[in-house]
Formats: structure tokens, sequence, C-alpha cells
């Protein structure tokens, strides 16, 4: 994947930006069209930040759509392509029929407690890893948990965000 450039990110038509950046929060492209106006970032950190904080500002409902948004850890369903390299990565795609079960039945009991899907930064976890949070996260309050699914989609946009974007043009 050819990276972007920060210069292109703040120089780039608003159409551009939001079809750039509008998958870095998962099927949210709202997110992207609440900073275009905030160019230029002076670096890709800023550019997180101010994302971050329009992810902040929103309303409640909003956050929730953006949690529902993100899919199931180890489901085969349609997910964009950073989810599925994630989640490749981590080794959830690959899942053996007894781990797809557990996945799935914790998967289920999360969704019934919380109202929307169990969200980690996969990146550099393991399965093992990512199975444990996870049971150890479904005793988490309501309250808490929501407010640790957020902090986990915050730290997987920045991922993504370094993934996407060179910090610095090459001479």
């Amino acid at each position: 994947m050819t990276k972007l450039t920060l210069t292109h990110v703040n120089q780039c038509s608003d159409e551009v930006f939001i079809e750039q950046l509008g998958a870095i929060y998962e099927h949210s492209s709202w997110v992207a069209k609440q900073v275009k106006n905030h160019r230029p970032f002076s670096s890709v950190t800023d550019l997180h930040l101010t994302m971050r904080e329009a992810v902040g500002e929103a309303a409640d409902q909003d956050k929730l759509h953006l949690l529902c948004a993100h899919p199931n850890l180890g489901e085969k369903i349609q997910m964009t392509d950073s989810s599925k390299q994630e989640q490749s990565q981590a080794g959830l795609t690959q899942l053996t029929a007894e781990e797809y079960e557990q996945f799935s039945t914790l998967n289920k009991q999360y969704m019934d407690r919380f109202k929307f899907p169990f969200i980690i930064a996969v990146k550099g976890k393991q399965k093992d890893e990512i199975y444990e949070q996870m049971n150890n996260r479904i005793h988490n309050s309501k309250d808490v948990e929501f407010h640790t699914a957020l902090k986990e989609v915050d730290q997987i946009a920045l991922l993504r965000l370094l993934d996407l974007i060179e910090e610095h043009e090459k001479s």
C-alpha cells in the first residue's frame, strides 16, 4: 500500500480527504468529515488528536454507533480491509473450530451484556491474549466498558493513521 504524505492530507480536496481517511474510524466517515476543516495538521499525532476530540465531543448515541460499526473478533463477516488485516495478523482468521466456538460464545455474551461488540486494538497481540482480555473485560460495568472500548477505538485509529500516512517527505 502506498503511504500518503502529511502534505497530501493537508492539501487534498475535502472529498479526497474524507475518501482516504473515512475508514480510519470503522465505517464512520463522519469523523473525517468533522475534522477536514481543521487542516493543516502539524503531524499525524495532531491529526489523531483532532479526530479523537471529534469522537469525544460526539453524542453518546454517535459513539455507540461507532462502537457498533466494529466487527466481532473472529467472526466470518464482511469488514473493512484494515480490520481483515488486523485480525489476520492476530491469528483471528485462522481459528480452529473449537476456538471459533469459544470466541463466538464470548462475543454473544459480551454483546448481550454491553450492546456493542468487544473492541481491542489487536495489532501486536495474539488470539490467546485477546481472548483473555475479553474474558476479563466482560465483568466490567457498562460505563467502564463503554469508555474502555472508545479508548481501544482511538488506539486502532492511531495505528491505522501511522500505517497510512508518512510523517515526513522522502527526499
